[in-house]
């Protein structure tokens, strides 16, 4: 007698269909729970995050405002320091503006642009300039980073009256700012952004307090 052999069916198309359904749907579901529930952990974390950042450029200045809600981006061209997006954080106090923070990019550094927040009250007077990224020189460029040295504290109480505007280059160059120990490129590149950032807020306080940005 012949033997039969047993042939085993395969999974049709139309159930491994149904099973991957159910997959994606079920990874999808958990993907969204877990979105909702970790999203406000990331947007608080962020949000002191930003503030931490801030905060030693701010010294003195009082704001009650919500940082996240007031952000401009300004895309290119904008008229500010550097060819990327600028961004600036509007402080208030009761409603009142009280002070702009600026994260610009200086050009012209020795090893590529410097990326720098520079905070200032509305009156235009700098509370503070901090150093976010940069490519220079270590031992040499790098010490306009705070844990390297305080040159960084020059600007503070700093306007474009004191010292006068055709004062803002380093002593080098004729200028009032202390330059850096072997070092003049970097220095430069930063007094000159800051420059810019106090003309730029001059001519466009009204509008960058605007509250329908």
């Amino acid at each position: 007698m012949k033997e039969h052999k047993k042939t085993e069916r395969s999974p049709s198309a139309w159930s491994s269909g149904i099973v991957l359904a159910v997959v994606a749907a079920i990874c999808t579901a958990l993907v969204a729970i877990t979105h909702r529930v970790t999203a406000p952990r990331i947007a608080d974390n962020e949000k002191a995050y930003l503030e931490q950042s801030l905060r030693p450029a701010l010294a003195g200045v009082f704001y009650d405002n919500d940082l996240s809600e007031s952000t401009l981006v300004l895309p290119p061209p904008h008229g500010l320091p550097g060819k990327e997006p600028a961004i600036i954080y509007r402080l208030y106090s009761e409603d009142r503006p009280v002070a702009a923070v600026f994260v610009v990019s200086a050009r012209g550094g020795y090893s590529g642009p410097i990326k720098l927040l520079v905070a200032l009250e509305y009156s235009g007077t700098l509370t503070g300039v901090q150093v976010l990224e940069h490519n220079e020189t270590p031992g040499l460029g790098d010490l306009i980073e705070p844990s390297r040295s305080d040159w960084l504290k020059q600007f503070e109480n700093a306007s474009l009256e004191d010292p006068p505007r055709d004062q803002w280059t380093i002593r080098r160059d004729g200028g009032s700012f202390d330059q850096l120990t072997g070092a003049s490129i970097t220095p430069r590149a930063v007094v000159r952004a800051v420059k810019e950032t106090l003309l730029y807020y001059e001519s466009n306080r009204d509008s960058v307090f605007e509250k329908d940005h």
